[in-house]
């Protein structure tokens, strides 16, 4: 097991652009599945049993593997340096920046991203629906996130810690993605 640890902490130090897409990547298509098992499986129960999307999880594996973490890599590589220490006027600066100026546009190439790739014509529409929802959900569930981040996780792994969040946020995602908010405002 030792060898194993130490296997995985020499990858991430040679190549930490690499381990933290795979890491990534593994938890946004972990997500999708885990969130297309839960809706069709569990419960939906119908005979035979829907089928699982792949064509949805290799977008996830897309934005998963080569966008998201790429710009989560250089964005905490660029915080940790603008903002050194675990004070907490530190921490609040890195949170305060981390949600309100980096979150948006984040939000804006998911959507984008994910339209792009499921053809659609309209590329913003989704994202003018669903991206104050998404926001709001994101202020509940990142900040006390980061804030762990932050203060306790080191800055090597920061993109790790944040791909295991993200297991659960983009469960969170998924969901939102996957429902009309036209149409609840509508009922």
């Amino acid at each position: 097991m030792s060898r194993i640890i130490r296997v995985v902490k020499e990858t991430f130090r040679k190549y930490p652009m690499i381990a933290n897409s795979t890491v990534y990547g593994t938890m946004c298509v972990g997500a999708e599945f885990s969130q297309q098992i839960l809706t069709k499986r569990i419960l939906n129960k119908t005979e035979p049993p829907e089928p699982i999307d792949t064509d949805v999880l290799g977008r996830y594996a897309i934005v998963g593997t080569l966008i998201s973490p790429n710009i989560l890599y250089f964005w905490y590589k660029w915080l940790d340096k603008a903002f050194v220490g675990t004070a907490p006027k530190i921490i609040v600066k890195k949170l305060l920046i981390d949600q309100f100026i980096m979150t948006p546009p984040f939000y804006v190439v998911f959507f984008v991203t994910m339209s792009l790739l499921e053809g659609k014509k309209d590329l913003l529409e989704e994202c003018k629906q669903k991206f104050i929802p998404t926001f709001k959900t994101s202020c509940v569930f990142w900040l006390p996130a980061q804030a762990i981040n932050f203060m306790l996780v080191p800055p090597a792994a920061r993109v790790i810690y944040v791909g295991m969040c993200s297991f659960v946020w983009i469960n969170m995602l998924c969901w939102i993605k996957r429902n009309d908010f036209n149409a609840i405002k509508e009922e």
